[in-house]
């Protein structure tokens, strides 16, 4: 799979069914490598508020996710460190995070979506996938209804 060896791993999570997924990749890699794991919570600040706004309702989210994956994490038997952060947009987020942390992977989930009848990728994950410092793994949610082709 990976040969490189990894030393952090970053998550981004959003409380989405890929969620626990990704946290599974993350930890197989993580344990494989002794490897940190940094799950990534970012809460989207509209331009009309200041980036540091308290929004009650976005925070509580991002803490019961975070709980989420933590819980998730030590089922698994994985460790790791979980933070939000504010932002104006996800993408640029998650590839400064990956930057200033010196991750070796980015792991994250992304939903199925169609545009004109094709798989397209949402503009989070097409950020990350253009302008990560490192390898960026997506693990795509199964279809719901298979393609006949």
């Amino acid at each position: 799979m990976l040969e490189t060896k990894l030393k952090r791993i970053l998550v981004p999570v959003e409380g989405a069914p890929t969620d626990e997924e990704s946290l599974r990749l993350a930890c197989y890699f993580a344990k494989r490598d002794r490897a940190l794991i940094r799950a990534l919570y970012i809460i989207e600040v509209r331009r009309s508020l200041p980036i540091d706004a308290d929004i009650p309702p976005d925070a509580q989210r991002a803490e019961q996710v975070l709980e989420n994956i933590h819980q998730m994490a030590e089922r698994i038997g994985c460790h790791l460190e979980a933070d939000m952060l504010q932002a104006r947009e996800a993408g640029p987020a998650i590839v400064g995070e990956a930057a200033e942390h010196q991750a070796d992977l980015i792991v994250m989930g992304v939903p199925y979506q169609e545009k004109f009848g094709d798989f397209c990728v949402e503009s989070r994950a097409l950020h990350v996938l253009t302008h990560a410092p490192c390898r960026v793994m997506l693990v795509r949610e199964p279809l719901k209804h298979p393609i006949a082709r």
